[in-house]
């Protein structure tokens, strides 16, 4: 038959008039269409809720970014859109209309019901009554924004609105929760009996945990609001590998593999569209996924071990018969990295073009090992999103209004989301672009080897373009770019040799070889040197790096792991780090056979451009021109204080390497960087970007299309 509500729509109708369109056989998801089953792999993107400058509470994607959205998101070759949580009315209203000009090739979706994960924290116990009554009403909320026949009233930091679309056409399937705090599960598991759950649609198994009977009874309760709207789709909960049911001992972390959540230890009754596990499978974490040697049989890339896919296999396996899904997978393409993976699949350090070779190569593992389907995370960039490895650095309530290269969560994306002077200035060498720039300031300052230098900036860099009286010979010299963003810093050494400066200077650029090009910062300054080093303990700290005007600059890096021996872990964990400083050299411009997403300058003749990240500079939040302090919290001293820039100086000099001549510091001493124009920037609480698809994008619409052939 066909649906009234969406004429293009073929169901199945049951005795009782219930209709279809999904179900589960074995270990796959069927489709009905002409008439029959026929299998359906899952393929699509995870869309989130939120855009730059925004929280996801706010719900500020309208009807047109859906609808250009999705028309980008099926060219790719994608059948299936995951979100987390109930959306604003103009998601559904925008995926029907989009839908019916779209026939039988429509876009699918699994609805995501958020879990009241703040509730779950406070009482460590799923089964309290106040938990489990919100979560209810989260569902039956989100299956009225579904069917369209509910308004739900404004409440700060949740959907609102009337709901008029029936978007129950296209549900591929319900998706319930968020990834479980093991913690939690563990908690819950000790403080109820294991009275095993017997619903009309859902049961749980007499060998169920707790838990799993309280998951038992969420999708039976999702399952009895569907029947009564004449419909059934296939249920599934979310879960990760750290509450899989597999066991690790090559994890080093127990915590990670306490406590399983088994999806085969639920059960359908009466439920046609049937039911499967999904679980989030990322390649670098937990940490058993680089340190296990029980998947030497699974070959990578090259013939290389492939641990991802041979967890996948056993993963698989243990769920014999029952549907696995793949909902989040996939690589960063942040200049950042935070997690070590096997084969270099690591979280971040990727350009957008190994983003996607990563993400295909995931996706085949996934296709091959015969899931029932693959979602990669995610469509479109998160700037609101914090990394562990750099939420020390930032201020958790401005992260939504600056782009953070080195935070490796915001750039998960296929759709870029970048700062607004992306496409205005290209890197490249060629200034022409910076003559249509209207807010440029040429600094007054005339040192000796430089014509003039401007700055400018945007949502996620600090922009200079500088001309020099003769042009850049990179073997033979360098330049040197001194940055004084607060009171303090290094006055002396490095490359400054005998000269002193009246002011310090956090941060030193230089301009070389490929090799040498790189920003620094003073050791006092040294944010790594100082949380993991002087505040945890777990670097080896040089006393003199921690002394005021240390004369020492060090390079830029970020943790990848901390160090932990027993009995905080099975087995000892190196601590890692990865020096991020480098700067690479080329173009931003994708049509340059130079270009590579992580190019932050160039030299061409007399000219120089360059952009450097605001976090590299020790802003925690640029939109207030807000900066990490020299001072640590008085209580927490892995916290760091912040105080508000004045602004930014800069201190251009010339090294000729072959004389060990510093030009452009003038005849003064000590230098005066007091006396330096300040580049101090409006403060903003509203942000522009530039949406682009990335070159992942395309290496992606490969992968989904390969699957059709």
């Amino acid at each position: 038959m066909r649906d009234a509500a969406s004429p293009d729509i073929e169901t199945l109708k049951l005795k009782d008039g219930t209709q279809m369109k999904f179900r589960t056989k074995d270990e796959k998801i069927q489709v009905y269409q002409n008439q029959s089953w026929s299998p359906f792999f899952s393929q699509g993107v995870n869309v989130g809720a939120s855009l730059p400058g925004h929280y996801p509470g706010e719900l500020p994607i309208k009807k047109e970014d859906y609808m250009r959205w999705f028309k980008q998101i099926h060219e790719m070759g994608a059948n299936t859109i995951r979100i987390y949580t109930i959306h604003d009315p103009a998601f559904y209203e925008a995926l029907v209309e989009f839908n019916r000009d779209h026939g039988e090739d429509p876009l699918y979706f699994m609805q995501g019901v958020w879990s009241p994960v703040n509730k779950l924290e406070e009482t460590q116990d799923a089964h309290s009554p106040k938990v489990t009554k919100a979560f209810k009403k989260e569902i039956k909320d989100a299956v009225g924004a579904i069917y369209g026949d509910i308004t739900l009233p404004e409440s700060h930091g949740e959907a609102s609105g009337e709901y008029t679309a029936n978007a129950a056409p296209y549900l591929l399937a319900w998706h319930i929760g968020t990834e479980w705090d093991p913690k939690m599960v563990k908690k819950t598991n000790e403080k109820n009996n294991g009275t095993p759950f017997k619903g009309d649609h859902f049961q749980s198994k007499s060998k169920a945990s707790s838990f799993e009977n309280w998951l038992a009874e969420l999708m039976n309760y999702t399952a009895s609001l569907e029947k009564k709207r004449g419909w059934e789709h296939p249920m599934t909960f979310t879960n990760w590998v750290t509450t899989d049911p597999l066991k690790h001992p090559k994890e080093p972390f127990p915590m990670e593999d306490s406590v399983e959540v088994d999806a085969t230890k639920i059960t359908t009754n009466q439920w046609d569209a049937g039911y499967f596990a999904s679980y989030h499978v990322y390649p670098y974490y937990p940490d058993f996924l680089r340190y296990s040697d029980q998947y030497k049989q699974a070959k990578g890339p090259i013939g290389k071990s492939n641990n991802y896919r041979g967890y996948l296999r056993d993963l698989q396996e243990y769920h014999n018969n029952l549907p696995v899904m793949v909902t989040e997978f996939g690589v960063p393409s942040s200049l950042g990295s935070a997690h070590i993976g096997e084969n270099e699949w690591n979280q971040g350090g990727h350009t957008e073009q190994q983003q996607g070779e990563i993400n295909r190569e995931l996706f085949k593992n996934i296709y091959q090992e015969d899931y029932a389907g693959a979602i990669l995370f995610s469509w479109q960039d998160e700037w609101f999103k914090r990394t562990w490895n750099t939420m020390n650095y930032d201020n958790p309530d401005r992260r939504a209004y600056w782009y953070n290269a080195l935070s490796s969560e915001q750039s998960f994306g296929v759709l870029g989301m970048y700062p607004s002077k992306t496409d205005d200035i290209q890197i490249d060498g060629n200034t022409d672009d910076w003559k249509q720039l209207e807010d440029k300031e040429k600094l007054d300052m005339n040192p000796e080897g430089w014509e003039e230098i401007w700055v400018t900036h945007d949502e996620g860099y600090l922009y200079i373009h500088g001309t020099l009286s003769k042009s850049f010979q990179p073997e033979k010299q360098s330049l040197y770019l001194g940055i004084d963003s607060l009171p303090g810093g290094n006055r002396h050494g490095g490359p400054l040799g005998e000269r002193r400066l009246d002011e310090g200077l956090e941060n030193i650029i230089q301009l070389s070889t490929e090799e040498k090009s790189s920003i620094k910062i003073a050791s006092n300054y040294d944010l790594h040197q100082r949380l993991y080093g002087e505040s945890y303990g777990i670097k080896e700290v040089k006393q003199k790096h921690t002394k005021e005007n240390s004369g020492v600059f060090r390079p830029w890096k970020l943790a990848l792991s901390l160090k932990t021996d027993p009995p905080h872990s099975k087995f000892s964990v190196p601590f890692d780090d990865v020096t991020i400083g480098q700067l690479k050299k080329g173009s931003t411009d994708s049509e340059n056979k130079t270009f590579n997403s992580h190019i932050l300058w160039q030299a061409k003749d007399k000219t120089i451009e360059l952009k450097i990240p605001w976090a590299m500079l020790g802003f925690s939040d640029p939109s207030t021109r807000e900066a990490v302090s020299y001072e640590n919290g008085d209580s927490d001293k892995s916290k760091f204080n912040t105080e508000k820039s004045k602004g930014i100086r800069i201190l251009p000099w010339i090294v000729n390497q072959n004389k060990e001549s510093i030009n452009s510091l003038g005849k003064q001493s000590p230098v005066p960087v007091s006396e330096l124009p300040i580049y101090q920037w409006e403060t903003w609480h509203e942000v522009d970007y530039y949406e682009h698809l990335k070159s992942s994008y395309y290496t992606m619409k490969q992968a989904f299309q390969s699957t059709k052939k």
